[in-house]
């Protein structure tokens, strides 16, 4: 299981991690986004996106659970925070967007541990020194990217 790490300062820093980050992903890929409120977790899909789909205006789903972006690789953007469990995740069609040709990203995995492939990649978003630093890893999945 490969880790990759960054630390960043910044709104826009994360946001380049993310860009980064979305340079080794492929169709079919899941991301698991885990972090707490105001972790970053939109600003690194922000950075995702201007890489693979740069016309998209990305925000957070929380109320439509799921946007779609298109681009060159279409983007499946979820946000579980409001998900109680995982008969609502299947009722909002989930499992229609895996496996999907194009990637995956979803906020708030952690509210459906159980129903996430295995081969996913989870990037977990901290807050270490409760400021503007941030502390993202990237493990699992093909290769952590």
């Amino acid at each position: 299981m490969a880790i990759r790490e960054w630390i960043t300062s910044s709104v826009e820093e994360t946001e380049a991690a993310g860009r980064e980050f979305a340079a080794q992903l492929r169709p079919g890929d899941v991301v698991a986004l885990r972090g707490g409120l105001g972790a970053g977790k939109t600003a690194f899909v922000r950075g995702i996106a201007s890489l693979l789909a740069p016309e998209a205006r990305v925000s957070s789903p929380t109320f439509a659970l799921m946007h779609e972006y298109a681009g060159e690789m279409p983007l499946y953007h979820f946000d579980l925070y409001r998900i109680p469990d995982a008969e609502e995740l299947w009722s909002i069609g989930f499992e229609e967007f895996l496996g999907r040709e194009g990637v995956v990203l979803i906020e708030w995995s952690e509210n459906a541990e159980g129903e996430l492939p295995q081969n996913r990649i989870t990037v977990t978003i901290e807050n270490p020194n409760n400021d503007d630093t941030r502390r993202i890893t990237a493990e699992g999945g093909r290769s952590a990217c």
